[in-house]
């Protein structure tokens, strides 16, 4: 009887996976409403009651939206959801730590985060609009938390957004609850391709930086950008087109130079992660990266938040450039 069961229960989930994985939203809900309760039990062996176990199996829900096309053994989709809840988890346990410097926690691996998987499956562009649908309040923590590769830690999204973590967990909450209805709500619509825009997104940060380095930026920023673009920090506006054209001009005359590394791509936000190369004379010059994220306006950049890994030097967009 045991052994019927079991393989009842496989053959429902492969029944339900390779469903999934062929855009049948209902499928995959049910998927995931079957292996809740498992999701949930390991999370609370490691982590224990509380609002971190919580954050755990819905971090896990959402990359399972993002990435049930990798399953390879439909049979297995529950260790294989256990096993993401069990990651999630031992990201937050090395986050927790007070021993471990903030500037080295570990990030999740790019290979493993949702926005490469949206390159390759159909739901992509499924999920992608339902995101659009959330509020930018939701919109901007979540795809920060998801879809980048640097931004991802509750505290650096607090620095972003000049909020507390509690906010930015409530936030995030909210919005986990949200997507749920607007998944549901866009399964059927038209989508716009996450695919094409995410290439021309990388295509326009490559473009941006060429021309910057050839000393055209400002040409960019009135041609490419809101000419009402607000430089921001947290949710105050520090300055706008004049600064930020001086900033560029002054962190490339000092030799520091950017190169993108990840991009994260939506009608309304986009996000360009860079590395940072110091002059070799000066190679404390600056952070080893910054994230660009832009709040976008009828397709032009309308704000534009920087946010760095480690801390600055000096005070936040000091006079000799932006970065």
């Amino acid at each position: 009887m045991a052994g019927q069961a079991a393989a009842d229960t496989s053959a429902e989930d492969i029944r339900l996976t390779r469903a999934a994985q062929a855009g049948d939203v209902a499928a995959l809900g049910l998927l995931l409403e079957r292996h809740r309760a498992g999701m949930r039990a390991v999370a609370l062996s490691i982590l224990g009651p509380g609002p971190d176990a919580d954050d755990a199996v819905q971090d896990a829900v959402l990359v399972a939206l993002a990435r049930i096309g990798d399953v390879r053994d439909p049979g297995a989709v529950g260790a294989w959801l256990r096993m993401i809840v069990r990651n999630n988890c031992r990201m937050l346990l090395r986050r927790s730590r007070p021993a471990e410097p903030f500037d080295g926690l570990s990030l999740p691996d790019p290979d493993a985060g949702p926005e490469e998987t949206l390159e390759h499956h159909a739901l992509r562009d499924w999920v992608w609009e339902a995101v659009e649908e959330l509020p930018v309040t939701l919109r901007i923590p979540l795809v920060l938390r998801h879809f980048t590769e640097g931004v991802t830690a509750y505290e650096r999204i607090a620095q972003v957004l000049g909020v507390p973590v509690g906010t930015v967990r409530s936030r995030l909450n909210q919005a986990r609850a949200r997507l749920a209805g607007a998944l549901n709500a866009t399964a059927d619509a038209a989508h716009s391709d996450a695919r094409v825009r995410t290439a021309a997104s990388w295509n326009e940060a490559r473009d941006t930086l060429a021309a910057a380095e050839a000393g055209h930026f400002g040409r960019v920023l009135t041609e490419r950008w809101s000419p009402e673009v607000a430089l921001m920090s947290g949710a105050a506006r520090i300055g706008g087109a004049d600064l930020l054209a001086r900033g560029m001009d002054g962190d490339l005359a000092a030799g520091v130079r950017q190169r993108p590394v990840n991009v994260a791509a939506g009608r309304t936000l986009a996000v360009w992660e860079m590395d940072l190369v110091s002059p070799a004379d000066d190679p404390g010059h600056c952070p080893p990266a910054v994230a660009w994220i832009m709040s976008l306006s009828g397709g032009r950049v309308a704000q534009l938040r920087l946010f760095h890994p480690v801390v600055l030097r000096d005070s936040v967009l000091p006079e000799r450039g932006i970065v």
